[in-house]
């Protein structure tokens, strides 16, 4: 049996032919410290010592997953956002760091309040309500998705972080009809349908369509939500919306048509506006 450094070799080579070769021996690496359960500086060490046929075989398959296309976060089911641990399945998006923004801009938001709350739509994964969760335990959190499969994984994300969050599934707003809230969030889907072709194979091939694509133009579901997210809002309550690229415009004449307002936008690190916030007067 070959040592453990031949096989990061082999596995950057095989790697080299797959849609990211700038990452070939950073994912070589990473998808067999996962498979032994180790860390970088384990490795760094124990180049040389054999690695079992068993293990072989496995390093292989998560391999050949790799080099067609699947995303790191959905081999080794996990990943981290806002400094928190989170497992993924490819029934939920993988969060992004660019929604690490919403979260704060909603922190930031929610200073003055004693007990906000708070409700999340189209939870996914439930990062933004655990992350929020986990910096605010004062606060009331719901969190809704309409898809079953996608709230166990939320669950077990809450659980994994010891925060209380209350879920619920169903489309938008409808589980929490004639409830109130401080605050409504969301990350909803918001890719135009033509713009499939463009994004990576990752996205495109692995992540779930119904998360990230909304009518031509990419804004169907904003059209529905807004309104509903203003009727669900106590009088000084805020709705928060993460928005795709050049999408401020259509969002802010969505929201101030719904009677929102002191409407504003908040860049991410790349200078793009990528958070609505408005508030109910």
């Amino acid at each position: 049996m070959a040592p453990i450094g031949s096989f990061v070799l082999h596995g950057t080579a095989r790697l080299n032919s797959g849609p990211h070769p700038e990452r070939a021996r950073a994912d070589a690496e990473l998808l067999l410290l996962h498979l032994l359960g180790k860390d970088k500086v384990w490795l760094m060490t124990h180049r040389d010592e054999e690695l079992p046929a068993n293990k072989a075989v496995f390093y292989t398959q998560l391999l050949e997953r790799r080099r067609e296309g699947e995303p790191i976060q959905y081999i080794t089911g996990e990943t981290e956002f806002y400094g928190l641990p989170f497992r993924v399945t490819r029934d939920v998006l993988i969060p992004r760091p660019e929604t690490e923004h919403l979260v704060e801009k909603l922190l930031a938001t929610a200073a003055s309040f004693r007990e906000p709350r708070i409700v999340d739509v189209g939870t996914g994964s439930g990062c933004i309500a655990v992350a929020l969760a986990h910096k605010m335990p004062q606060a009331r959190i719901t969190a809704i998705d309409i898809s079953a499969v996608a709230l166990v994984v939320a669950q077990e994300n809450a659980q994994s972080n010891g925060v209380a969050v209350r879920f619920l599934r169903g489309d938008l707003l409808a589980p929490v009809a004639g409830e109130h809230f401080d605050f409504v969030v969301s990350n909803p889907p918001y890719v135009p349908n033509a713009d499939r072709a463009s994004l990576s194979v990752e996205v495109r091939d692995f992540e779930p369509a119904m998360a990230l694509f909304a009518g031509n133009d990419g804004l169907e579901v904003y059209r529905s939500l807004i309104p509903a997210a203003f009727d669900a809002l106590n009088v000084g309550g805020c709705g928060l919306l993460e928005i795709g690229c050049g999408q401020s415009p259509a969002v802010a004449e969505l929201l101030a048509r719904s009677g929102f307002e002191q409407i504003e936008f908040a860049p991410d690190l790349q200078g793009i506006l990528r958070v609505a916030c408005a508030r109910r007067p």
